[in-house]
């Protein structure tokens, strides 16, 4: 071919230009993954979450476009200091805490046994939660997130959430038979107004398995804050 015909001293300087050497070539392509790379972390777009460390260590999940995990929304702890005590154990926010006490002596004039049995959970106590009995069950972590919340994206970190059971029928607490229950009947018909909402309805959007038992306080401006993005999701 004619270029290979002309001796390498013969060529003009923009024969030669034309074919640039490895070690440029390979400058180029440094710098242009170096640009995609900047252009990547600074227009925003959903695929971003794929660049950024998992959200919860130990679990290969990663966020949702809407920022869930699982199908759980994220909800800082409160500090212990911001808490009030229901009983030996058992602590919540102090509006929670009195919208609780209210709502049980309401219950208990119709003849209603209502108890709470648990309230604040700290991330630490819902990573074993979590882990633990995922692993004793040989679960999935798709699986476990339709039970229980990963630790970072439980209500009961933020002091305002309770699961409730029927004094007079502990039988059925923490299960689906717990809606069969006068308490449950009560918190139906009442719980609205003392500003307690149930979490995890059935078919609920999220995702998460029906959980009669759980109900959230939506009773202060920081707690509406706090479970707003829940409440879009809401039916």
């Amino acid at each position: 071919m004619i270029g290979e015909d002309i001796p390498l001293a013969r060529r003009s300087p923009a024969t030669l230009a034309r074919r640039p050497s490895k070690r440029t070539a390979f400058v180029g392509l440094v710098l242009g993954l170096i640009g995609a790379t900047a252009v990547l972390l600074l227009v925003p777009g959903p695929w971003r979450r794929w660049l950024e460390p998992l959200p919860v260590e130990g679990l290969n999940a990663r966020l949702s476009a809407d920022g869930r995990l699982l199908g759980h929304h994220p909800y800082p702890e409160v500090s212990r200091d911001q808490l009030v005590e229901l009983s030996p154990g058992l602590e919540l926010k102090p509006e929670a805490a009195a919208a609780v006490g209210a709502m049980q002596r309401a219950a208990s004039a119709d003849g209603v046994d209502l108890v709470v049995l648990s309230a604040f959970r700290s991330i630490a106590l819902q990573k074993s939660i979590f882990f633990d009995v995922k692993a004793e069950r040989n679960q999935s972590a798709q699986e476990r997130a339709r039970v229980s919340a990963p630790p970072g994206f439980s209500e009961h970190s933020t002091g305002y959430a309770v699961d409730l059971g029927d004094g007079r029928d502990p039988a059925a607490n923490l299960s689906v038979a717990f809606d069969r229950t006068d308490a449950f009947r009560w918190l139906q018909a009442n719980a609205a107004r003392f500003h307690f909402q149930l979490s995890f309805p059935q078919d609920n959007p999220q995702g998460v398995s029906y959980e009669p038992w759980h109900w959230r306080f939506e009773g202060s401006a920081d707690a509406l804050k706090l479970f707003e993005p829940a409440q879009r999701l809401a039916p």
